[in-house]
């Protein structure tokens, strides 16, 4: 299979996993890399068509680039989900509120600046904003930031470096604190429950108190083995059990076929309801 043949498997939907073609990718690395890059270029220029096309060929770039940790993706990808608005979203399923935090990290080598730029980009997505916080707690999960280097990061967020209004980043912003270890953010973190920036139903103060109880020796060795904040090295084992790929037992809607109805649902509701929603779809996986 050449690498214009695994291409033309990407771009068509068939309701299969195209198991061997992303296996000769992998294996044709090299060859396919500049044509990976390309797919991703287009689908940023051609995003407002990509609903109306079954291709996924962006979808499965996105995971081998990652997978290659290829960094010339790193501000494709970054460019593509900068994009103002749900279309981002509505174009790649559940992607950004499962797996592009991880996919980030795979491509930065441990380069932040591009993921801080996302996570202060006050015209990006909320919900993409959030992946990329996970994507830096991912860094330090894997060895690649230090916690201190990120922990100073996030506490910029919270003394300046956001707006003080309700967002969806909020809760980011203090997720990731939790899952480094909150001490040295204890307080900053009070401050923004005391002006309830955050809805205590997405994570509580009581959260956060619990998390300190269990100390932070056994909070960051949690991190260290939680696949959540794992980098991307295997685009089979992640996509092949997607629903799209087993649609005998799922009803996906044709033009998103790649995400769970429940998400692309929620993007349509009004802002409240969709936080809602989001939060718990970026708190488990979901595509089953």
């Amino acid at each position: 299979m050449d690498v214009q043949e695994i291409l033309q498997q990407f771009a068509t939907t068939t309701g299969t996993f195209p198991r061997e073609a992303v296996a000769q990718a992998i294996a044709q690395r090299e060859a396919i890399t500049p044509e990976l890059l390309r797919v991703l270029a287009e689908a940023q220029h051609n995003i407002e068509d990509l609903p109306e096309s079954d291709s996924m060929a962006h979808i499965y770039a996105m995971y081998l680039l990652a997978q290659f940790r290829e960094p010339r993706a790193y501000p494709l990808i970054v460019a593509f989900f900068s994009i103002p608005g749900d279309i981002a979203l509505d174009t790649t399923g559940d992607v950004a509120t499962e797996d592009l935090g991880r996919i980030l990290a795979s491509v930065s080598c441990g380069d932040i600046r591009l993921m801080t730029s996302l996570v202060e980009n006050a015209h990006a997505n909320e919900y993409v904003r959030v992946a990329a916080l996970r994507g830096l707690v991912t860094l330090v999960a894997c060895g690649e930031q230090a916690r201190e280097d990120i922990i100073a990061y996030v506490q910029r967020l919270f003394q300046g470096g956001l707006a003080r209004e309700v967002s969806f980043v909020w809760y980011g912003v203090v997720s990731a604190s939790h899952d480094l270890y909150p001490e040295e953010l204890y307080d900053d973190i009070k401050d923004a429950y005391d002006e309830e920036l955050i809805e205590p139903g997405f994570i509580g103060l009581d959260d956060i108190d619990e998390t300190l109880q269990r100390g932070k020796e056994r909070v960051l060795d949690a991190l260290q083995q939680n696949t959540r904040y794992s980098l991307i090295t295997d685009t089979i084992t992640e996509m092949e059990w997607w629903a799209c790929f087993h649609p005998e037992g799922h009803a996906v809607p044709h033009t998103v076929s790649f995400a769970p109805p429940s998400v692309q649902q929620a993007q349509h509701k009004a802002k409240d309801k969709r936080k809602r929603k989001l939060a718990k779809a970026a708190r488990r996986r979901n595509r089953r």
